[in-house]
Order: C-alpha cells, then structure tokens, then sequence
C-alpha cells in the first residue's frame, strides 16, 4: 500500500516536499506529533513530508514501524530523512563513531519508508586542514553508501551551511571544498542535495555551482537568506536568493526531481503555508 503511494506520486512532474524547520521545537520536544506535521503536510498538498533524525526519540524497529504508521495513516510518506553526520572530526575515534550512526540512521529511514537520507561533509574543525577533510569526507560519505546501495536508499549530499546542534559551519560550506568532494565521488550513487540559500549566504553565485552538479541532483533544498554575509533564515521569496534564475535553470534541465521546502522563517503555520504557495507559484510562472 505504502510503495504504491510512491510510485503514483513519481509520475508527477516536480515533486514538493518540506522540511519544517520552524517546526524543530515543537516536534523535538513533543508538543508536536510526526502525525501532525503529516496531516498538514497532507492538508497543504504536499507529495512528501521531510523528517530530521532529531525528531527520533529511538531507533528501534517497532517505534520506527509506529512513526511510518502514522504517516501513512496521514496519506503521506516521508521523502527525506536528514541526518548530520561530522565525517571531518579531528580525532579517529570520534569519525569511526560518526560513520556508525550514520549507517544506523541510513537503516532507521529504510524502516520509515524514505526515499533519500541527507548527508553532510562534517564540521569546519579549527584543527582539520583541507587535505584531510576533504579525505575523511569522501572516506565517510563511500562507506555510508555500502550500507545505502543495497537498500536501494538514495544518499543526498547538500552544500550545506550550519545547524543548530554543530559548533561549527560544515566543512564544505566554501563551494570549491563542496565541489572537490562531490567530484571525487562522481560515479558512484551518491546524488546531490543542492540548497538555494547556503552559497547566496556566502556571496556566491549558486547558478555555476549548480551548472557544475546539475546531473546530479535528486533534491533541490529551497531555501531563503536575508544576507550575503551569513546564512539569516527568510521566508520564501522575501530574500535575496535568485529563484527566478534557479528555478529557470532547473526547468531547462528537465528536472523532475523533489523541491523541499526548508522552511525556517518562525512563522508556523503560516510561514510553511506562504512558502509551499511561494514555491508552486514561481516554478509554474518560471520558464
């Protein structure tokens, strides 16, 4: 029943879903449900709802089964699950200890019925030098995909910026080092996660970056900055970054991969509802 839900919902053109990051608090903290965000994920129309593994209380198989359960009740499945891996921490024992959980959390989506996980390169250590980094990264990322290939689960790497959990910004948030590390993984299933904000808040121009990755990408992280000096959450289309000329690029391209929403504004309700009808506007006007 579940995989028949995916399969219909593959035929569509662009698929949406969201990431509520407005929501974190909330769900963290229990006074918000995962059957909740599904409901008004279903409600707002959504083909997908994303997940944070901050949202897991546990990574047993009978509460994962239960998670699932109360989205599919929703009418709606989970199409990403993002996790936070630090593959770039200076110290051995910490990255082996890193690469474990990732590949637990990698199964735990498989239990949930996810279609990608989300992956990063690890945090910008003071003590780790590009050299290493970038090695420790490509080394972390390959071995996640021994676990993810079988599964047929799709491993999503995001030119990402910084969370809230991580002391630092990612290691590959400078484009170049994000670049170096998708290059080297070129040829094997690792897919791309490109978020729209993460190189504006930099100052970067997204457009060549997501020309050099553009076969790539499986999911489009959509997102909104407010400045160019550091990433400061907006609500969709009230920013500075380039949809017109992002979403332009995308449609050339042909792609008809996922949009998530990372919807991180503080409006509630409100902010996911004008960023889903931000979305769907601008991709239909766009050409």
């Amino acid at each position: 029943m579940f995989m028949g839900f995916w399969i219909w919902k593959r035929e569509n053109i662009m698929k949406l879903s969201c990431l509520p990051v407005s929501f974190f608090k909330e769900i963290i903290e229990g006074s918000m449900s995962v059957h909740q965000w599904a409901l008004l994920g279903r409600e707002l129309g959504l083909d997908g709802i994303d997940l944070s593994v901050l949202f897991l209380k546990s990574l047993d198989q009978e509460y994962l089964e239960s998670m699932r359960g109360e989205m599919e009740s929703a009418g709606i499945g989970a199409a990403v699950v993002n996790t936070y891996p630090d593959l770039t921490h200076p110290e051995y024992a910490e990255r082996r200890r890193e690469r474990v959980q990732l590949k637990g959390y990698i199964r735990a989506a498989g239990v949930l019925g996810a279609l990608m996980v989300r992956v990063t390169a690890g945090q910008g250590h003071p003590e780790t030098d590009r050299r290493n980094g970038v090695q420790w990264a490509v080394e972390g990322l390959a071995e996640a995909l021994e676990t993810a290939d079988p599964m047929g689960m799709t491993l999503v790497y995001e030119n990402h910026s910084k969370p809230g959990v991580w002391q630092h910004p990612d290691f590959s948030y400078p484009s170049e080092i994000f670049l170096e590390i998708a290059g080297r993984l070129e040829g094997t299933s690792l897919r791309i996660l490109f978020d729209t904000a993460n190189p504006v808040s930099r100052g970067e121009d997204p457009i060549p970056i997501l020309e050099r990755v553009m076969s790539r990408v499986a999911c489009v992280h959509a997102a909104d900055t407010s400045s160019a000096k550091g990433l400061r959450p907006a609500l969709l289309g009230t920013g500075i970054v380039p949809f017109d000329d992002i979403f332009s690029l995308l449609k050339k391209a042909g792609y008809d991969g996922w949009i998530s929403i990372e919807e991180a504004s503080g409006l509630g309700r409100r902010g996911v509802k004008k960023a889903v009808a931000f979305v769907r506007s601008k991709w239909k006007e766009t050409e």
